[in-house]
């Protein structure tokens, strides 16, 4: 590998892009290698060797090499950010205010009244729906351009919401454009059922597209989250918590997955049955379980908490009805409940068929949303709101090389 190939790292390059997950892995793999001291003899190798000049003379390059060396890795561990990432960086955190506001004008009841002055519905509904594609388009063009990752996860969270939700959009004329951005069409919208519209925003169904949003604004830019910081390091004081109820699902999931809690038993009479007590206890614990991790993981502001809980969610969701015929109910704001009698006349060769692929995936994602939790991911998450590194100070290089 070239000299020049090795030092490859476009400092200015926002972690959101397509190659973002290849930035970081390269960042780290560089870091490792100062730290075992690769990169001090490859330098040294480089600069305390000779060679030929374009007339054939020999020429050493050994020019203030520990000047360099030491140039070179300051600027490895400290990259610079350029006026334009400021500017977008500065933009994003404004423009996630400003749409969080449009949001909860969407989720008034008040928006979709009339009003005595003569202001319509359709008016005020047009009027806020401009001012919600106005502000997310900010957003989202800000991201591009920002290294604040923390907040750009949320970002992308957001499109991915919006894309999954670009069919009911189309309905009231908002398009979803190939470049993320959205377009509105105030003619269509005037003419929309605002009933729909007011669905598709409603405050009261926390798995609406509003409410997604709105949660997702109000995650990447809120301060409330407890944590403490040392080095331009960050650490969620509560990841015990959120992870021990997701350690604790992923148990009861796989338990309700596995063949053996649905071994039968001989009754008084001397007769197989399933140990129904058994799996009912389960099925309490998987419901109390789901519903902790997720009224404890909802608030982190890790990328990979969120998606894995979107993932869970989503599957619950589509399984509603035959979750139903067990006595599992799903409540306007995704937390499971049970009705026992329900479920003990339940079919059980029939949930444990359910659960052997339902249960399987949640236990898999649960393990994520566990793994992430009680790890220190945030570290890894790039450029901080003041613009430095989330990699520890310069004395854990120094001590290595």
């Amino acid at each position: 590998m070239s000299f020049t190939n090795f030092w490859n790292f476009n400092s200015s390059n926002s972690l959101y892009g397509s190659n973002s997950s290849t930035n970081l892995y390269s960042l780290f793999s560089q870091r490792a290698a100062i730290k075992n001291g690769s990169y001090k003899k490859l330098l040294q190798s480089y600069f305390g060797t000779t060679s030929k000049d374009s007339s054939g003379t020999s020429t050493n390059r050994n020019r203030g090499t520990n000047n360099i060396i030491d140039t070179l890795l300051r600027e490895k561990m400290y990259p610079t950010v350029s006026e334009e990432t400021q500017k977008a960086n500065s933009s994003l955190t404004s423009g996630l205010n400003s749409l969080q506001s449009s949001v909860s004008t969407l989720q008034k009841d008040s928006t979709f009244e009339d009003t005595e002055n003569g202001q319509t519905a359709v008016d005020k509904v047009v009027s806020a729906m401009k001012n919600y594609v106005n502000n997310y388009n900010n957003v989202v063009t800000a991201s591009k351009g920002s290294t604040l990752t923390n907040k750009t996860a949320y970002v992308a969270n957001m499109m991915s919401a919006t894309s999954k939700n670009a069919d009911q959009l189309a309905e009231i004329g908002v398009t979803l454009k190939q470049d993320g951005t959205l377009q509105l069409d105030e003619t269509k919208l005037k003419s929309a059922d605002l009933s729909k519209v007011q669905k598709l925003f409603s405050s009261d169904n926390i798995q609406s597209y509003g409410s997604t949003i709105s949660s997702r604004a109000k995650f990447a830019g809120a301060s409330s989250t407890t944590s403490t910081s040392t080095n331009n390091t960050s650490t969620d004081t509560s990841t015990t918590t959120k992870g021990t109820s997701a350690a604790a699902l992923k148990t009861d999931s796989e338990a309700l997955a596995s063949s053996e809690l649905y071994a039968k038993i001989k009754d008084t009479d001397g007769n197989e049955t399933y140990n129904i007590d058994k799996i009912l206890s389960t099925a309490k614990s998987f419901v109390s379980n789901y519903n902790k991790m997720f009224d404890a993981a909802e608030s982190s502001s890790n990328s990979g908490v969120l998606s894995n809980l979107s993932y869970i969610r989503e599957r619950t969701k589509n399984n509603t009805n035959t979750l139903g015929q067990f006595g599992f109910s799903v409540d306007k704001n995704g937390r499971l409940s049970l009705d026992e009698d329900t479920f003990k006349k339940a079919d059980m060769s029939k949930v444990q068929k359910f659960f052997k692929d339902y249960g399987s995936y949640v236990a898999s994602n649960a393990s994520r949303v566990n793994y992430y939790m009680n790890t220190n991911a945030n570290t890894a998450s790039g450029y901080t709101s003041t613009a430095s590194y989330n990699i520890p100070a310069s004395s854990d290089y120094n001590a290595s090389i």
